[in-house]
């Protein structure tokens, strides 16, 4: 490949990711022309790009940038995988798709937020951002539930005793 077409990809890649901050890393080239292809559509209707990359000009490309540390750790085949509701919910989708493509190869993701790689198969064990939303809602609306019930309680009793002498009456 000459330098200016290095060059030329090295910027489309640094242009396609510039806002990307997550990502995952798997290998799918052991999966037949058909395999990829069913791979590829299941990732689509979920809104998961996947682009099979280069590791030396990805890694120009990421360079000084969110994605440095996932492009420092490319080694063999890779194919880049963004989008979708959330980054772990990408590694969910893929780790899933293993039972029926085993020929995929999981290898490193990067969070949003986080500077270190984790491998894929460890952040498909990890809740989704809609996941630790719902706990937080429940965590915070807890301590009022609590307290409503402990207010209504007597006040149900109060009434319960008050009915009971008018109906003797």
């Amino acid at each position: 490949m000459s330098k200016a077409l290095k060059e030329m990809v090295t910027d489309t890649l640094r242009s396609r990711y510039v806002g990307v901050e997550e990502a995952c890393v798997v290998d799918i080239t052991a999966l037949t022309v058909e395999e990829t292809q069913a791979v590829r559509g299941k990732l689509r209707e979920k809104s998961i790009t996947c682009q099979v990359i280069k590791n030396s000009l990805a890694r120009r490309a990421f360079a000084d940038g969110p994605l440095n540390a996932l492009g420092e750790s490319l080694e063999g085949p890779c194919a880049l995988l963004t989008g979708g509701d959330s980054i772990v919910e990408v590694a969910k989708t893929v780790a899933g798709m293993l039972k029926e493509y085993p020929k995929i190869v999981l290898k490193n993701g990067l969070l949003l937020g986080d500077s270190e790689i984790t491998p894929v198969s460890e952040m498909a064990k990890m809740k989704s951002r809609m996941e630790i939303l719902g706990d937080l809602a429940g965590l915070i609306g807890s301590p009022g539930r609590s307290l409503a019930g402990a207010l209504s309680s007597p006040q149900a009793k109060i009434a319960g005793c008050l009915k009971a002498m008018a109906d003797k009456e």
